[in-house]
């Protein structure tokens, strides 16, 4: 045999008997974890792995389940979550009265929130008529036709793709101007280019198209636009309803946290404006929004978990490994038991080994799982969102699993006969 083989194995028998004449430290644990470990550093690599791909795997769930949160929350947002809708709703004590009394929104209701609720932004109340629109050639058509202020379009955040927006001058002008949507312009004049300047009638009277808008994003179906709606200045629109009455009247917020006291303080405001028995009611997107957050919490969480059973096949991999590790230092054992070593100390040793590849695994799959959201957000414009709390839980996951599926080995190797442990070749 060889004679430095043999010393070396000489050297590493007394390094044992030594370890194992006194209670073992940790630092003791750990060095002889280190020397499991290069002595199978292929298997040590291939276990960890599966603990990498785990914990890889829930750090991008969560990013992924965050992106698509904040993509969510912020189609809401455009909607208009700081945006306050009040309507009348009804008065009077009987069905007789109700039918016979009403007593609707006006314009100095916006003016007096307008002054008396503070945060309000922009307002503009909502006239809303269905009319017969005459076009050149004879073509007639019932539109939706809303008279509106000149800030309802920040609001509503419209975009104008062609022309402009009415403005103040326009309003107080009495210009007859109109703003249409982008489907009205393609359908009746081939596109939003040639909307602009073209005229149609409502009740004999002729609007000129300055502008072609369309909403930011979808509303889901939530808003009084239609695709064919024409908007054209409330001052203008009044005179077609003889009366001063409006369907409803936005606020715009300056702030999505003003949202809840500012519902409950503008019908205090419109409330003592009018008759006791009439009833004003608000709509917000504010319940919207945070239903739409707890969806996307709950989404997130739920695959979470099913990136958590990637853990889990991690840990058997874990377990498994172990257990033969145990096996092929049957020997080893016998002697440190033989020599003193306790059960504790026998069962930390392997129960550290397998809490270290787990861990290994975890820092590796942290750095994998952090790489991607971080080499888009360092190479594009894209702010992808980044949880260190999930970069927490995986690591505190990854440690769990090594002392969950770690224990059932470690416990084996503790409970060993010394004596059949020694017998053992």
């Amino acid at each position: 045999m060889n004679p430095v083989t043999e010393q070396a194995r000489h050297t590493a028998f007394q390094e044992t008997l030594m370890s194992a004449r006194r209670t073992m430290l940790l630092s003791e644990i750990l060095k002889i974890a280190g020397d499991s470990f290069r002595a199978g550093k292929t298997r040590f690599a291939l276990t960890a792995l599966g603990m990498v791909i785990g914990t890889a795997s829930v750090i991008l769930v969560v990013t992924i389940g965050l992106t698509g949160r904040q993509y969510v929350l912020g189609l809401l947002q455009k909607i208009g979550t700081n945006q306050v809708e009040v309507e009348y709703a009804g008065g009077g004590a009987t069905a007789a009265e109700r039918a016979r009394y009403t007593d609707y929104l006006t314009r100095e209701d916006e003016k007096a929130v307008a002054q008396q609720v503070p945060g309000v932004m922009y307002s503009s109340p909502v006239l809303e008529m269905h009319n017969r629109v005459s076009f050149p050639g004879g073509m007639q058509k019932d539109t939706t036709v809303l008279g509106v202020d000149p800030q309802y379009q920040f609001i509503r955040n419209l975009v104008v793709i062609n022309g402009r927006f009415f403005d103040r001058t326009d309003d107080v002008m009495h210009v007859k101007c109109a703003v249409v949507t982008a489907l009205f312009a393609r359908e009746r004049y081939g596109s939003s280019d040639a909307a602009i300047g073209r005229s149609f009638q409502i009740l004999g009277i002729p609007f000129t198209i300055i502008g072609v808008f369309q909403q930011s994003v979808s509303d889901f179906g939530m808003s009084e636009i239609a695709d064919e709606t024409i908007l054209v200045p409330y001052s203008v629109a009044r005179y077609f309803t003889g009366t001063e009455r409006v369907n409803q009247i936005y606020f715009s917020m300056q702030s999505m946290d003003e949202v809840t006291d500012a519902s409950r303080e503008i019908v205090r405001v419109i409330s003592l404006r009018h008759r006791k028995n009439s009833i004003y009611k608000t709509q917000t997107l504010t319940d919207l929004l945070v239903t739409a957050n707890k969806i996307a919490i709950a989404l997130t969480a739920m695959l979470v978990m099913v990136a958590a059973v990637t853990l889990a096949v991690g840990g058997v991999g874990i377990m498994n490994i172990m257990l033969a590790n145990v096996r092929s230092r049957i020997r080893e054992i016998g002697i440190r038991k033989a020599l003193g070593a306790t059960y504790r100390e026998i069962k930390l040793q392997f129960l550290t080994e397998a809490v270290l590849i787990s861990l290994t695994g975890g820092v590796v799959g942290s750095i994998v799982g952090l790489a991607l959201p971080l080499s888009i957000r360092f190479f594009t414009d894209y702010d992808f969102p980044i949880s260190w709390l999930s970069v927490i839980i995986a690591m505190s996951a990854a440690t769990l699993v090594g002392v969950v599926f770690g224990t059932v080995p470690a416990t084996r190797a503790a409970q060993m006969d010394p004596v059949e442990a020694l017998k053992y070749e």
